[in-house]
């Protein structure tokens, strides 16, 4: 699952709004606008998570899932768990 911090993050480290994942993934604009505003993981169709997330892999984002390590090299964003 993907949440709605990281499908932020992630566009912040890209440099692209939200228009432009829209337009990377093939999805409207409306959808990455309603995902980025739920709470905690994004819910969707599985054909449009999964667009969403090869689109920020072709650009060069890993997204890391909860008790996971990091496949990749690089830099990289985690959120610590809540106190």
């Amino acid at each position: 699952m993907i949440s709605a911090a990281q499908l932020r993050a992630a566009r912040a480290l890209l440099g692209i709004d939200q228009r432009r994942l829209a337009e990377m993934a093939g999805v409207s604009l409306p959808t990455i606008q309603r995902m980025e505003t739920s709470q905690g993981d994004v819910r969707g169709m599985v054909g449009t998570l999964t667009r969403i997330v090869e689109a920020l892999d072709a650009a060069g984002v890993e997204l890391i899932g909860n008790e996971r390590p990091s496949e990749g090299r690089g830099r990289g964003v985690r959120l610590k768990a809540p106190a």
